[in-house]
């Protein structure tokens, strides 16, 4: 269903289309439409557009020296399910054009048509907005939002939000599937309150993100701590710890590795002769020999002897 955005759209292709283009004869209505007739005729017009919310007004405003001479005269189109404008040769008329006003017959001509297919869409003469409807939230935006925060009381606000974002009262252009996108986009769950989710707007400054902005987000207009913070003011932060590099911190300081001959040794068990070898940690402890025969110990080629040189099992 055309809502706010689109009545909009279809004011400014209005505008674009029939800019330079001048209109002439009867407007003509369909048959088949309930709508009333346009009585409305002039040897050279031209015609404007403009939205509000989810109605559109067309005007149109014959030129000095036309004939007969007349008023302009304004239409107020709501597009109801279906309502759209085109412009088309006018020996080639889309379908379900309710409504199609003719260019002068000097050059090519076209004509631009209201089409509906569905004929729920309605116009009325004379140009007035249909009354009780609030300020266009597109074009309106300061006082569509006063009339909100100022209109909070009114039981309307006591629905959920859901239902209250189609009161055409204040929420004028918004219909099913922007009120659908609104809280999905903001994460409002839509049965809240809509007392509840709008009145914090009325402490806050326009243009601030309010309650609606999207939960667990980050402020836009948080810096980070070095934006904030000027050259001067930065601080490095404290080296860690001192820690014995690794290879891969030697190797990319130019620094050489630590072989084994370099690191340091504790006392060696051949120093001292009389100390007595301590055990291995997680082997089990060697019974001393009782007797003049004991099984003898494997010593691995690269390990040296624990025993002093010179001594003998026997």
């Amino acid at each position: 269903m055309p809502e706010g955005p689109e009545l909009h759209l279809a004011s400014h292709f209005v505008n674009k289309e029939c800019r330079g283009l001048v209109f002439s004869g009867c407007v003509e209505k369909s048959p088949v439409s309930r709508n009333p007739e346009v009585p409305f005729e002039s040897s050279a017009y031209h015609i404007s557009a403009l939205a509000r919310g989810k109605e559109l007004r067309l005007t149109l405003s014959p030129l000095p020296g036309a004939q007969p001479p007349r008023e302009p005269l304004a239409l107020v189109f709501r597009f109801g399910m279906t309502g759209s404008f085109q412009l088309a040769p006018s020996d080639v008329l889309p379908p379900h054009a309710h409504l199609r006003f003719y260019t002068a017959p000097s050059g090519p001509r076209l004509a631009l048509c209201f089409v509906d297919i569905r004929r729920f869409g309605h116009w009325e003469l004379g140009g007035e907005w249909q009354p009780g409807r609030g300020p266009c939230v597109l074009l309106e935006y300061e006082q569509f939002r006063e009339n909100v925060l100022r209109n909070l009381a009114d039981k309307a606000f006591d629905r959920p939000i859901c239902e209250a974002l189609l009161d055409q009262r204040f929420f004028n252009g918004i219909g099913n599937y922007l009120r659908a996108e609104i809280l999905h986009r903001l994460r409002i769950p839509p049965f809240e309150k809509a007392r509840t989710v709008l009145e914090a707007l009325q402490q806050r400054r326009l243009g601030d993100p309010g309650p609606l902005a999207p939960k667990g987000g980050k402020s836009r207009k948080k810096k980070s701590k070095g934006a904030r913070q000027g050259p001067e003011d930065r601080v490095e932060d404290p080296p860690p710890p001192n820690k014995s590099p690794s290879k891969t911190r030697r190797a990319r300081r130019g620094l050489p590795e630590q072989t084994t001959a370099q690191q340091p040794k504790g006392p060696s068990l051949q120093q001292d002769p009389e100390a007595p070898p301590v055990p291995e940690k997680g082997k089990r402890r060697r019974r001393p020999a009782t007797s003049g025969h004991h099984r003898p110990q494997k010593v691995k080629a690269d390990t040296p002897s624990l025993e002093p040189e010179g001594t003998s099992a026997s």
